[in-house]
């Protein structure tokens, strides 16, 4: 069999077997699918030997580029030992190495808030809780916030709220404090009720007022929702800074310290679901970090391991996790775990990724790459369809309209977004949108120079799909 044949072959294949998430399957078997072989530094290359810059990260998880050496060489290194054991009655030395690592490097961060708030050291995040995915991150976060106020013996804080436009994963409890139809509304009759507040979405305020005129009217809403009902809430989860599968929707300056105070002021855990916006996409390690406000609890996945394998963890501060002690009759356990929970390669690897973080200034690579992205960004406003243009960090959005004057959008059904991505995919560059917005996210490591030929080439396709 011919290289062409055996290309054509898992082209027919891929298609007779494959479901992809968040795929139509009807035009995706009438298309010829773009299939993987290897990746090297921000690129990917397919079966037919042609190279693509990976413009969102694989997905938002790629940190450090393809085949990194460091966490390499961290998954052969665990290979050779153990590669998986379970967490449920035994531990392994990676979990606990990668737990103290992470938890040390995120009590640093707490040294501002302290000072100020006068922080007892039982408010700060010092347990881990390992799964394996975000959605499954933000499921443990749920109930732990739930069982918690049962410990404590207030038992009608049983509720929770969210955020229009909000994204947290695609398990039943993280689609019921979501809050994108598109997503979720198929779903509804399966969701647990809450409480959803304005989203901080500056360009189409559903409030009708402009930022800072509007002194924050949409953390006020919030507020609202809290002095009626805060005695049966038991958490408020958020995206810290940048709702980002709502469109890359960046929070307005103080929006996130707003509503953490509002969360303390009326005794309500605050959930931080730093999945897509942790692990330096913004520009400081973790997103909390812009305006110091810790949560109770904190989801973290996507970039965790470089982008290589499935890990996720759930933090919680010594004052959530001292409510589940207790004897064995108590049943005050926290009944809930997974099969590959805390593996021992995917912990290795994190801990490579946390050394990598440490030793190549990656920080100080996405600043100076931030400063480039924006100057791009404010170009493109400029172009007659181009809406909104918005960044936190190396995460961006364009938002595409009709008409820029009246934000009339483009119809769903017109594929605006996807007839950019495919004309930049012609060009070697692969970028996945969200309906009308085009989503940069580029591996935090890229170079000067590859991140100018890609922004080159996504407006070279802007500019072919609306002139």
């Amino acid at each position: 069999m011919s290289l062409l044949e055996e290309n054509k072959k898992l082209e027919q294949l891929d298609k007779q077997y494959i479901w992809h998430p968040f795929t139509q399957m009807k035009e995706w078997v009438e298309d010829v699918p773009v299939i993987i072989t290897e990746g090297r530094d921000c690129f990917i290359k397919d079966i037919y030997g042609k190279w693509y810059l990976d413009g969102v990260s694989s997905l938002w998880v790629n940190i450090f580029g393809h085949r990194k050496k460091e966490l390499d060489e961290a998954i052969k290194a665990q290979v050779d030992k153990i590669s998986h054991s379970t967490l449920l009655g035994l531990s392994n030395v990676p979990a606990i190495e990668f737990a103290e690592k992470l938890i040390n490097l995120i009590q640093k961060l707490y040294s501002k808030e302290q000072t100020i708030n006068n922080l007892p050291d039982n408010k700060i995040l010092s347990k881990v809780f390992y799964s394996d995915n975000g959605s499954t991150s933000v499921e443990v976060a749920l109930k732990m916030a739930f069982q918690y106020w049962q410990h404590k013996g207030i038992k009608e804080k049983t509720a929770f709220v969210s955020l229009k436009n909000a994204y947290h994963g695609d398990t039943i409890g993280a689609v019921s404090v979501g809050g994108i139809d598109i997503f979720h509304k198929t779903f509804e009759p399966l969701l647990f009720k809450t409480y959803k507040a304005p989203s901080p979405y500056c360009y189409r305020c559903e409030l009708n007022l402009e930022y800072p005129l509007c002194n924050l009217s949409c953390a006020g809403k919030l507020e609202e929702i809290f002095r009626e009902n805060a005695s049966h809430i038991a958490a408020f989860i958020i995206e810290p800074m940048v709702q980002a599968a709502g469109g890359m929707i960046v929070s307005p300056p103080g929006y996130l310290k707003t509503v953490h105070d509002i969360c303390k002021k009326y005794n309500v855990l605050m959930i931080a679901d730093e999945v897509a916006t942790g692990f330096g996409r913004t520009g400081k390690l973790f997103a909390c970090e812009h305006e110091q406000a810790w949560p109770d609890i904190m989801c973290l996945s996507k970039g965790i391991t470089g982008g290589y394998l499935p890990l996720a963890v759930t933090l919680a501060t010594e004052e959530i996790y001292d409510a589940f002690l207790g004897e064995f009759k108590d049943l005050k356990t926290f009944f809930h775990g997974h099969s590959y929970t805390g593996n021992p390669i995917a912990c290795a690897i994190a801990i490579a990724a946390l050394n990598i973080f440490e030793k190549e200034n990656i920080l100080e690579n996405v600043m100076k790459n931030t400063g480039i992205l924006e100057l791009w960004l404010e170009e493109i406003s400029e172009f007659k369809h181009t809406g909104n243009v918005r960044n936190c960090g190396m995460m961006a959005g364009i938002e595409f309209v009709r008409n820029k004057k009246t934000k009339e959008p483009f119809a769903w059904e017109e594929k605006i977004g996807w007839k950019i991505a495919f004309s930049a995919r012609d060009k070697g560059v692969f970028i996945r949108p969200l309906g009308n917005v085009i989503v940069i996210m580029p591996p935090l490591s890229i170079s000067e120079r590859n991140l100018g030929q890609l922004l080159k080439f996504i407006k070279e396709s802007i500019i072919e799909v609306l002139g």
